[in-house]
């Protein structure tokens, strides 16, 4: 019954994306592409020293896409910048690494692990990390669409 309350949580996040819409006064912004789904993503941020004050984005996707932007942005916004580096290589190593290695249950990932499941479908997990890629492009100020190939 866990798997249905994730799948619940990823509909919810679909339906009622947080922090959708365009940011007028963003520090950094970047597009990503996913072009085996189709999902289309830009991110924008605005940096405030060594924290991200703020996150937003805006696209169009499947649901694993577009929750997984709207619960990047709930879970990276007011984070130190080296929190935000951690946390993307956790949500990465949730989605990729070994399945042994990976702690969904660390303080940073407590609301991502809801995408722990999309690890077994490959073409999906394309689909959840699109998002986090180019987030990680907009923090570097990389002007190349961001892709997940």
């Amino acid at each position: 019954m866990l798997e249905d309350l994730y799948q619940e949580v990823i509909l919810d996040h679909n339906r009622s994306p947080r922090n959708f819409g365009r940011m007028e006064n963003a520090d950094h912004h970047a597009d990503g592409h996913n072009p085996l789904c189709g999902d289309r993503v830009t991110i924008y941020l605005k940096i405030q020293g060594d924290a991200l004050a703020d996150i937003r984005f805006e696209g169009s996707g499947c649901a694993i896409s577009k929750a997984s932007a709207s619960m990047m942005t709930e879970s990276l916004k007011g984070k130190s910048l080296a929190e935000v580096e951690r946390i993307f290589t956790g949500f990465h190593e949730l989605l990729t690494g070994e399945p042994k290695k990976v702690k969904p249950q660390d303080d940073l990932l407590r609301k991502l692990v809801v995408f722990s499941g999309v690890r077994v479908f490959p073409v999906r997990v394309k689909c959840a990390t699109l998002p986090w890629h180019t987030m990680r492009a907009a923090l570097e100020n990389h002007h190349e669409t961001a892709t997940t190939e």
